[in-house]
């Protein structure tokens, strides 16, 4: 099997196991919390409910633009749709900021009112529980990002971390309240809150970047310049564009050659280029162009 076709394979069992994880765990937590709510009252745990309906809505859009994303290039999608990935990381984070503010507005109207004491056992009880299913899904995320670096499950995963959090807030604002500190269920909901927007601006800037084609890192475009210029030919390099979509690199570039390099000769080392990257880039598209050295001085190059 090709290299880029086991990379693609690799890359579509890891997302697709994450995505389908993250749907069950969510839905199995909203059942959970809203029993749990009804019981105890619980502000902070109201707010732990609303994390988790709004991590189901952005779990199965995740769950279908994830699956949309792994559809090849088409007549009409020239590039792939990678960039659907992208898509339902921003929808994330606009599910996790509205419910956040929402959430914010409710605790905030209950200080005012005067908070209650909430009935605290079975709401610490779900939320070890919740705990527990949580960790088991950043395992099976954190195995995902490592095979695949896919944008959607590292959102996903950003905003799972932060339930863990939430969790152990849950928890220690209940017992609080039983020991008669009865603002701390609202308070703590107000922090779950904040914290979650904060976390929903970091996935938001990072879709918005890839949606607007941002380069690869600057580590990962000097590893290319290294890589290009350790091949035997290559005088220089410029012209260095890259962007990603999805599981898709996309790297072009222009390789400066010996100006009396015959057009075969010169083809064969651009061959050699494109070989030596897809052995560090797997299922990256890859445009190098031939140059005779003489255009550095007009373009500009970076050498060896």
């Amino acid at each position: 099997m090709k290299p880029e076709k086991n990379y693609q394979n690799q890359y579509s069992f890891w997302v697709k196991l994450a995505s389908t994880a993250s749907v069950l765990v969510a839905f199995t937590l909203i059942v959970m919390k809203l029993l749990a709510w009804l019981q105890t009252e619980s502000a902070s745990m109201l707010a732990s409910m609303t994390d988790s309906i709004l991590d189901s809505g952005a779990s199965v859009f995740s769950f279908f633009a994830i699956r949309y994303a792994l559809q090849p290039a088409d007549e009409e999608h020239r590039f792939g749709h990678g960039k659907a990935e992208s898509l339902a990381a921003l929808a994330q984070s606009a599910f996790i900021s509205g419910s956040s503010m929402l959430l914010i507005f409710h605790s905030v109207e209950q200080l005012i009112q005067g908070p209650q004491l909430p009935s605290i056992d079975l709401g610490i009880w779900v939320s070890v529980v919740a705990i527990a299913l949580t960790l088991a899904l950043i395992t099976i995320q954190r195995m995902a990002i490592k095979h695949t670096d896919s944008q959607a499950v590292k959102a996903d995963h950003l905003h799972y971390q932060s339930d863990i959090l939430l969790n152990v807030a849950v928890i220690v604002a209940l017992l609080l309240s039983g020991w008669g500190l009865l603002w701390a269920d609202s308070v703590f909901a107000i922090g779950i809150a904040i914290y979650l927007i904060i976390g929903a601006i970091r996935i938001g800037s990072e879709a918005f970047n890839s949606l607007m084609d941002r380069e690869l890192p600057e580590s990962t475009q000097r590893q290319i310049v290294d890589i290009v210029t350790a091949v035997d030919g290559v005088l220089g390099i410029h012209g260095l564009r890259t962007r990603e979509a999805g599981p898709t690199r996309f790297i072009q570039l222009h390789i400066e050659l010996d100006n009396r390099l015959s057009l075969l000769k010169a083809h064969a080392i651009s061959d050699v280029v494109e070989a030596e990257l897809m052995k560090h880039f797997p299922y990256a598209d890859i445009i190098v162009h031939m140059d005779p050295e003489i255009v550095a001085q007009v373009e500009g190059s970076t050498h060896p």
